[in-house]
């Protein structure tokens, strides 16, 4: 099995981050790569779409308000993983209640592709993802 983890010191506080962030079916208000989101299942489950009309389907596995993280497991993806696990967490920042650290880590086992392939492609997406998070944040 394989994992990475990517975060991002921003600058707004914990509670304007997960505002954003924490609802299960909000990536498209902050992450361009996902232009549209379905909710299924009472929420539970998240259809994407990206902007090549390639179809992601994720199941909520997990999510805690006040701890502001939830995880979730892939179920259908153009990615070459099974297996795989995310969590999207918002810390505060130690003294300061204008920043928050976001992270973003995953497991999950490569399939056709070296570990080092999917832990680079993974740290990729997640790395675009706190950068759209950052820019959306400053708009």
């Amino acid at each position: 099995m394989a994992s990475t983890s990517v975060s991002r010191v921003l600058p707004a506080s914990p509670q304007k981050v997960w505002a954003l962030i924490g609802g299960f079916d909000a990536l498209p208000d902050w992450l361009p790569y996902i232009p549209e989101s379905t909710a299924l299942e009472g929420g539970r489950v998240r259809k994407l779409a990206n902007p090549d009309g390639d179809v992601i389907i994720e199941r909520l596995v997990g999510f805690n308000e006040a701890e502001c993280h939830y995880t979730y497991a892939i179920l259908e993806a153009p990615f070459p993983v099974t297996g795989y696990l995310s969590t999207l967490r918002v810390h505060p920042v130690d003294d300061r209640d204008d920043l928050a650290e976001v992270q973003w880590s995953g497991r999950f086992t490569p399939n056709g592709v070296s570990d080092t392939e999917a832990e680079e492609l993974f740290a990729g997406i997640y790395a675009d993802g706190l950068d759209a998070l950052h820019q959306a944040l400053a708009a």
